[in-house]
């Protein structure tokens, strides 16, 4: 048994017949455009995997950077000040 009870002969019978319908050269440039679309579809997807990896990178370097950036405590600022006075 093949695929859904059909048997492999089956499958040949039907494969030889859409040959001699379409022809070789046909067939041939039909599969040669499935296969470019296919290609198409995995590097956009890739594509867009790596724009989102960029974007997530430039945001986390983003909070690094302010984090860094940020002003001292207030808290000890004023110590600082205080324990010039004394």
């Amino acid at each position: 048994m093949g695929f859904g009870g059909i048997s492999i002969w089956q499958l040949l019978i039907v494969l030889a017949i859409i040959v001699l319908l379409f022809g070789t050269k046909k067939l041939r440039g039909m599969g040669g455009d499935l296969g470019g679309a296919v290609k198409g579809f995995k590097k956009a997807m890739s594509d867009d995997q790596s724009a989102e990896k960029k974007t997530s990178e430039n945001k986390a370097e983003q909070i690094q950077n302010s984090a860094e950036s940020k002003p001292a405590d207030v808290n000890t600022t004023d110590k600082t000040k205080d324990n010039d006075k004394v």
